[in-house]
């Protein structure tokens, strides 16, 4: 079977204040490089002419787009962060900018969300292809690879609702609207 594989890189803020850990507690950053795989729903022979599973640019198109305007450069903070009210209360231009994750923003918990998402892009796009693994590369010596489906994977409370971001084919990375942070 084939599989078209793209990478990504991306900068990113996010703060984990489930885990314990004082150092993950105060916002920081990493520099991350999003690899996935991608394959036929329907697996075919090559056809003899142009002989693609899919044109990259095609299957790669609207991911791209995301990642690098939506994504790149975002905060990344847990659905009950109190950091959300106070951009909501004193930033409110800025919450477009919070990816907001069900729960610490892990990378085991932004791989679910992120294959979701493109999943949910391909799916728009025909339903020719499926994402078969992302790989999710937090620093060059830490890393997540991931290739279930997601839903199973995510918090039971992020399943609730078919609306959520990750689910919609969107460019959106939360489900915010100006004002309602924390609330």
């Amino acid at each position: 079977m084939f599989h078209l594989t793209f990478r990504r890189r991306f900068a990113m803020g996010h703060r984990l204040i489930a885990s314990g850990s004082e150092r993950c507690a105060v916002p920081h950053g990493h520099n991350e490089i999003v690899t996935v795989r991608l394959q036929a729903v329907r697996p075919a022979r090559l056809d003899g002419g142009a002989n693609m599973v899919e044109p990259f640019e095609r299957a790669k198109a609207t991911w791209h787009r995301w990642i690098d305007t939506a994504v790149d450069h975002a905060l990344q903070l847990s659905e009950t962060d109190p950091l959300l009210a106070w951009f909501a209360a004193q930033e409110p231009h800025r919450l477009d900018r919070i990816l907001v994750s069900p729960g610490d923003p892990t990378t085991e918990l932004l791989a679910c969300c992120l294959m979701a998402k493109l999943n949910t892009f391909l799916a728009a796009d025909g339903g020719r292809l499926r994402c078969a693994e992302i790989r999710l590369e937090e620093t060059p010596t830490n890393g997540v690879a991931f290739d279930g489906d997601p839903l199973d994977a995510l918090p039971a409370q992020a399943g609730a609702g078919t609306d959520r971001w990750w689910l919609r084919p969107d460019m959106s990375i939360n489900d915010l609207q100006a004002g309602t942070a924390g609330g």
